[in-house]
Formats: C-alpha cells, structure tokens, sequence
C-alpha cells in the first residue's frame, strides 16, 4: 500500500505536481487505502486496474483534479491509417469508374444472324439486310455491374473502418 503511495508521489513529481498539493493527494489516497484495508476491501476492489499501473493513476488523478494537462506532452496524436486512406480512395475510384462504364455502355458487341442454312459461313459478317437479324449487346455489363458491387461493398467496408478509428480515437481524448 505504501509503495503504491510512493510510486504516485514520484509520478506527481515527475509532471511537476506542485509539492503540496501532491503531499495532499498522497495523504488523500493513503487515508482511502487504509479505510478500505480496514472494511476488507482488496487494493483491486478500490482501484480496478489502476492498482496495477500507480503512474497512470496518478496521472489521470492529477489531470481530474486539474493540476496538470490532461496530457503533459500533448499526448500522442493519431494519424490517420494510410492504408485506409488508400483503401477508401480506391473503393471510390471504383465505385464511379463502374458507374462510368455502365452508362456509357461501351465496349458493344454486334451480332449479326442470318436466317438461311448456308453450308459455309461467309468470311466476312454481312450486313443486316433482307433475311438477317442484328443483336447488340454491351459485353462488358456483367463485368461492370460485378465492379460496382463489389465497390459498393468495399466502400461500405471502408465506411466501417472509419467509424471504428473515429470511435476509438474518442476514447483516447476521454482519458
């Protein structure tokens, strides 16, 4: 209990807690250490983790009680992942050059058809005339369609992601 005490007294030093003021807080978590040992309650118990880690206690304490920053140095910025930002902006690209695709509706394949046997198929594709039929198509539509939905999916994906850095960098300023 005492080292406990002490390891948050040289943390208080250490952020440059003002000397009486961490002689309060010691004195302060003393009592309360002391109160609990006597009702039966573990360090544990009173604590939580905290009792595992006496200069993160001591710094959350300190900065509760407004005598330091919350974080002395500012705390670690987090950047955004590159590989999200990279993920994000890919499954965009994606995204509108399939919907590019499937409104311009190119590459067209053409087939044409004609409606007598012939023994031999000419060399060269006749024209749509008298006794032929021609069919356009898009070829490339199931592909696009295929583009888009998986962009979709990827973008949502990506959305996802996002939410989960922006949740968890949250966290990290309620500290």
């Amino acid at each position: 209990m005492t080292d406990f005490v002490e390891q948050c007294r040289r943390e208080w030093r250490r952020l440059g807690v003002p000397d009486p003021v961490a002689e309060e807080m010691a004195a302060d978590l003393a009592t309360d250490l002391l109160e609990a040992e006597t009702e039966g309650v573990s360090v544990e118990e009173l604590l939580g983790s905290s009792a595992f880690d006496p200069r993160s206690f001591a710094a959350s304490w300190a900065a509760e009680r407004g005598v330091v920053p919350a974080r002395p140095d500012g705390g670690p910025r987090r950047r955004r992942p590159v590989g999200l930002i990279a993920f994000t902006a890919v499954a965009a690209v994606a995204v509108v050059v399939a919907a590019a695709l499937l409104l311009s509706g190119e590459p067209k394949v053409s087939v044409v058809t004609r409606t007598a046997h012939l023994r031999v198929p000419p060399p060269v594709p006749a024209p749509a005339g008298a006794g032929g039929q021609v069919l356009s198509a898009s070829a490339a539509t199931p592909v696009e369609w295929i583009l888009l939905l998986l962009a979709i999916v990827a973008l949502g994906f990506a959305a996802w992601l996002w939410s989960g850095w922006a949740r968890s960098r949250s966290s990290d300023v309620a500290v």
